[in-house]
């Protein structure tokens, strides 16, 4: 008899796919997009840099008021003690967010709202940045890390800034349980061993010296312990 796969494992639940969420700390976004913002400028001063297990990218705690903190991944040159300006008159200087419809082109930009007043949803990772390419009436063109352009809402805001950490993968890990740790952490699964190394009650894959042994492709309809491999593939080799 066979055994359950590891998407049929991971869909069951358990610790070994189970975020530690209990570690990690509170969402990180915008304060909220308000009257005060469209038409000024609100100033609010950083009192700690945190971090976070869940990013790879520090949280700076933003504090505007008494009652009023917010979590905003940390850009380079932003330290303790530093005010953060947000609105549509704030300054165009490291850690300072506002709409894009005022910021110059050319600038890096990080952490860019994908609809005005969601928190901000691009550009998160350590070491990233994009590039504001023009602006088209109340569209704005910006240059993602990874070349493609995207248009969006002029109205959208975005962190001026390079992410920080961007040296984070420069230090080798050397061993295999610092990958461990670092993927446990984000509840990522490691190591992942090949289908074809396993034994055949354990995939179906399993127990052919390195081969499938079978045909990859599959049908859609297939039961979950044999859905696996190239699922409803409409071609199949190369180019």
């Amino acid at each position: 008899m066979g055994k359950p796969i590891t998407s049929q494992r991971r869909g069951k639940g358990g610790s070994v796919y189970r975020a530690p969420s209990h570690r990690y700390l509170a969402k990180a976004k915008y304060r909220p997009y308000d009257q005060a913002e469209k038409e000024g400028v609100v100033e609010g001063r950083v009192v700690d840099i945190l971090v976070d297990p869940a990013r790879s990218v520090p949280l700076l705690k933003v504090e505007f008021s008494e009652t009023e903190k917010v979590y905003l991944p940390a850009v380079e040159g932003v330290k303790v003690g530093d005010v953060v300006s947000c609105g549509t008159g704030a300054e165009i200087a490291a850690g300072n967010y506002l709409p894009l419809g005022s910021i110059r082109e050319g600038t890096p930009i990080s952490n860019i709202e994908i609809n005005p007043g969601d928190g901000g949803k691009l550009i998160r990772s350590s070491g990233t940045y994009g590039t504001l390419i023009s602006h088209e009436g109340n569209k704005t063109v910006v240059q993602l890390p990874s070349g493609t352009m995207k248009t969006l809402d002029s109205r959208c805001r975005a962190t001026v800034g390079i992410m920080a950490s961007g040296g984070r993968r420069d230090k080798p890990l050397l061993k295999g349980g610092k990958m461990f740790h670092m993927t446990r952490s984000k509840a990522k699964y490691w190591p992942i061993v090949r289908k074809v190394a396993m034994n055949v009650v354990n995939h179906p894959f399993g127990g052919n010296s390195g081969a499938p042994g079978k045909p990859a492709t599959v049908s859609r309809n297939r039961p979950p312990g044999r859905k696996v491999g190239l699922i409803a593939a409409r071609r199949t080799g190369r180019r």
